[in-house]
């Protein structure tokens, strides 16, 4: 075997003060077979997230604070890349939101080394504490939730299109760009169609998957899933890619519950019955979930399927009608117009 590679973590961060002690805990690799360096990105924390990396780093130098002025996750990755070690030939792209489970980042180096592929992608399983984000958790780990995505349900490793990003090879990275930083959101998905354009392959590990930790309150629920809905519209419409079909689902949803909630309030009360049968349907799915997992908090993941379904959908749909609005040909005003 080649000797073992110089691995860069890259881990972008703002505000984390509850997590970032943990989840770079267990990124640390164990033992003293693989060289590695540890980049904490700090966007701007105004909590102890920057002075606890510093205390970290006193006690292990592998480990080093950089500041991310862009704030941004794509940003923070790009960056990162560039200041890593010259002799670093993988980069492990790590979420300071999430516990990694033992021997993850040494599973991926060894995991990019044996398969013909220049990203490895990790399962997400959503984690929660809390009464609420524990019916968050529940939501975002079923199809209820994610509609079959497989980097959320998948339980056989695989190449694909898409997945939670966990490694890549530094020279690939670096050769098609890095990440758009004009994305603040979904900037994974809108590489990764360019690392296949480029002919790259992507493998899922499932046996490195990951814990994450979901928002704690429905609105930052609604202002993130807005925010991965807008961004999942600018990825498709920059490549001109098709929406899959449970993509579709969210839209098609807002769409009837738009049109039931308008068509009730105009002629009455047996138009509204759609938008009633699909908040059953997400609360039935709700409970099911409370009973299938012998927990009351699962309950809460209807209302929170139906936030995620329709915030979504409604990012989506505001950034198709901005970009297409912008598109707009303007029509020029003679001088006789201006009189």
């Amino acid at each position: 075997m080649p000797p073992e590679p110089s691995v860069t973590i890259i881990v972008p961060t703002l505000n984390e003060e509850k997590y970032i002690r943990q989840a770079i805990s267990s990124l640390i690799p164990e033992g003293e077979g693989l060289d590695y360096e540890l980049i904490v990105l700090d966007g701007g924390s105004t909590d102890h997230t920057a002075l606890i990396v510093e205390e970290l780093a006193r006690l292990n130098p592998r480990i080093r604070l950089e500041m991310n002025p862009a704030r941004y996750q794509s940003a923070a990755l790009n960056r990162g890349a560039i200041l890593a070690r010259p002799d670093s030939e993988i980069i492990i792209r790590a979420d300071s939101h999430a516990e990694y489970p033992p021997g993850f980042v040494a599973g991926l180096v060894r995991e990019l080394r044996e398969r013909d592929a220049a990203s490895v992608v990790v399962p997400m399983r959503t984690r929660g504490t809390s009464f609420l984000q524990r019916g968050i958790a529940a939501a975002q780990n079923s199809r209820l939730g994610n509609g079959g995505a497989s980097h959320r349900v998948g339980n056989r490793s695989c190449y694909v299109d898409h997945g939670h990003h966990a490694a890549f090879a530094r020279r690939t990275f670096l050769a098609i760009g890095g990440y758009d930083e004009s994305f603040t959101h979904n900037e994974d998905a809108e590489l990764d169609v360019r690392l296949r354009n480029s002919g790259a392959q992507i493998w899922l590990c499932t046996e490195l998957a990951i814990s994450y930790f979901p928002r704690s309150s429905l609105g930052a629920l609604a202002r993130q899933y807005f925010n991965h809905g807008s961004g999942r519209a600018r990825t498709m419409l920059k490549h001109r890619r098709r929406p899959k079909a449970r993509q579709l689902l969210p839209l098609g949803a807002l769409g009837m519950n738009m049109l039931s909630v308008a068509s009730g309030v105009a002629f009455g009360w047996l138009f509204f019955l759609p938008s009633l049968a699909y908040a059953g349907a997400c609360l039935t799915g709700g409970l099911y979930l409370a009973v299938s997992q012998r927990d009351p908090a699962g309950c809460a993941a209807g209302p929170a399927a139906m936030i995620m379904h329709q915030s979504w959908a409604a990012g989506f749909v505001y950034r198709a009608l901005r970009v297409s609005v912008s598109k707009r040909p303007q029509i020029p005003v003679s001088d006789e117009v201006l009189r």
